[in-house]
């Protein structure tokens, strides 16, 4: 896949390779598109950021937009393409002020 195949603020559901070359499921959030990769939170862990490459997703099953309102808040300096470097997953916490959090 590549950067245009993606969109910020948008739900998905992809099959991705892992580190051992298997084909998982998974369901991202994405919150930042950079030119070698994406920041994206698993929505099906407990607040697991990822920094997950375009060439590691094999297949978009589907896509979600997510209104103005229900959309993920995180601190810019977390997002920052310097923070994401040397890591791959962060623990953090975001809300949307619409869901009550």
């Amino acid at each position: 896949m590549e950067k245009t195949d993606f969109e910020p603020d948008t739900r998905y559901s992809i099959t991705w390779r892992d580190e051992n070359g298997r084909l998982r499921p998974m369901n991202i959030y994405v919150y930042r598109l950079y030119d070698d990769f994406m920041v994206t939170r698993m929505t099906d862990k407990e607040g697991v950021l990822r920094r997950l490459g375009y060439g590691d997703v094999v297949k978009i099953v589907k896509t979600i937009p997510v209104r103005q309102e229900d959309r993920f808040f995180l601190p810019e300096a977390t997002l920052a393409e310097a923070n994401w470097k040397d890591r791959s997953m962060m623990q953090s916490y975001a809300s949307s002020p619409h869901m009550g959090k």
